[in-house]
């Protein structure tokens, strides 16, 4: 044993430096130990984090996807109930049946009906509403639109004098198929005055006399069905009566308010517009010329307006993930100071800057991943069960927070649309990573001596 001099050290352990550098993997290692410490399944901020972005990914997916089944199931419902195109005037259309051969004749064109629409006074029973009255003819009307597979009561029969009834009109005036429905119309309004003066002129004229009481006198009218499109304004403002019934009550003889054309491409009927207009300027008179609409010009309003809140919503909402990116941020910054040593340590062993970059940016990628996992979970779960959880908000608050006469529809529409889903939880992915960017370059910039000298 050889003897001891004061020469002598202790032996201390030597740290083997690896010959080749450290790994990329290992930036993911340490990314996945900083997210779970010792004492716990998973870090309280880093929690926090997840949910901030789930929360965020949730009310994105929810509220695009309604604004989308808003808008789908309006174009869904418009088509279902109006034709694709309408030829009219400002007043009446006397001499329509030309017309309606020339329409009718035309490649791209399915069928063409002719139809009266104006507001009229429905009298029930003491009450009284003013809907709106279509007057059309139930064999040519059936190829122009679906009506006939909406009647949820009753039959679809509109011969003599029956009348089909919203079910939102029928519930407010409380009438049901069978009951009769006083119709009265303000189109002869200007004969009823003409026939007052000539009254007032001659008192002693009878003849002005009956004629002012046949302008007035009523349409009574039976109800033969009741139909429910989904879309209150439909089935609050509108009865449907036979063609005659509607030309009479407006006192048009022979004359109609419009022709509705039905297309073979009821979403781009732009291109059958064009093509028909030219063929109409030989029925147009130069003082009341024809329109030729398509049905997404006369409703253009509704769908400018939900189109523009669907962006607008998009981009508010995209706030919530960026805010919930600041929550990632945070997370970072705090294992940042809390990390200092250790990182000191590792570029003490050679570990890059990018590796080191490559720890803290998967982290924020990983809460990226989940949150992105957990919201579209989540998202996809409120859109299935967004009716049940209306009416669950309805009877526990006592009211109806989504009335159908504010939103049009009986129940919340929504669809969800892939891309839609892709570029939320893509623009969420990328935010996360990028709100990692700013500690992960902090980090990687420590001087490792002083990181080892930091208590």
């Amino acid at each position: 044993m050889r003897p001891r001099n004061a020469l002598d050290v202790p032996r201390i352990p030597c740290i083997r430096l690896p010959d080749a550098p450290l790994k990329p993997s290992f930036s993911l290692f340490l990314a996945l130990r900083y997210l779970k410490p010792k004492r716990t399944f998973v870090s309280t901020i880093t929690l926090i984090s997840v949910l901030g972005v789930t929360l965020g990914i949730t009310v994105l997916i929810v509220v695009i996807s309604v604004m989308t089944g808003f808008d789908r199931e309006l174009r869904r419902k418009v088509l279902g109930f109006d034709p694709h195109l309408v030829l009219h005037n400002a007043k009446v259309l006397n001499k329509w049946r030309p017309m309606e051969k020339t329409l009718a004749s035309q490649p791209g064109v399915v069928a063409v009906a002719p139809f009266v629409q104006g507001p009229v006074l429905v009298e029930y029973r003491g009450r009284r509403l003013t809907p709106q009255m279509r007057g059309i003819d139930p064999q040519k009307e059936v190829r122009v639109s679906d009506i006939r597979a909406t009647v949820k009561q009753g039959k679809f029969d509109l011969d003599g004098d029956n009348v089909l009834v919203g079910s939102a009109l029928a519930e407010e005036l409380e009438v049901s198929v069978g009951d009769t429905l006083t119709v009265f119309s303000p189109g002869n309004f200007d004969q009823i005055l003409d026939e007052f003066q000539k009254a007032k002129q001659d008192p002693s004229n009878k003849k002005s006399l009956e004629d002012i009481q046949s302008l007035v006198a009523p349409q009574q009218l039976t109800v033969s069905g009741i139909y429910e499109t989904g879309r209150y304004v439909f089935d609050s403002e509108f009865i449907l009566v036979p063609l005659h019934v509607g030309q009479e009550l407006y006192g048009l003889r022979d004359g109609v308010h419009g022709l509705g054309v039905r297309s073979e491409d009821p979403n781009h009927p732009e291109p059958l517009r064009d093509r028909l207009r030219p063929l109409m300027a030989p029925h147009s008179d130069p003082e009341q010329p024809l329109h030729l609409r398509t049905w997404i010009e006369l409703n253009q309003q509704i769908f400018d307006a939900i189109h523009m809140e669907r962006n607008v919503m998009f981009f508010l909402l995209l706030f919530i993930v960026i805010v919930a990116a600041f929550g990632v941020m945070n997370t970072l910054i705090t294992v940042t100071v809390q990390k200092t040593r250790e990182i000191g340590v590792l570029k003490a062993l050679g570990a890059t800057r990018g590796q080191i970059v490559g720890v803290f940016l998967v982290q924020g990628m990983v809460v990226g991943l989940f949150g992105n996992i957990a919201g579209l979970a989540a998202g996809m779960s409120v859109i299935r069960w967004r009716n049940e959880f209306r009416d669950f908000l309805s009877s526990t608050l006592k009211f109806d927070p989504f009335p159908a006469s504010i939103y049009q529809f009986s129940t919340i529409p929504a669809e969800i649309v892939p891309r839609d889903v892709a570029v939320v939880c893509i623009s969420a992915f990328l935010i996360c990573s990028a709100a990692a960017l700013f500690p992960a370059y902090a980090a990687a910039r420590l001087d490792p001596v002083k990181a080892l000298r930091s208590e």
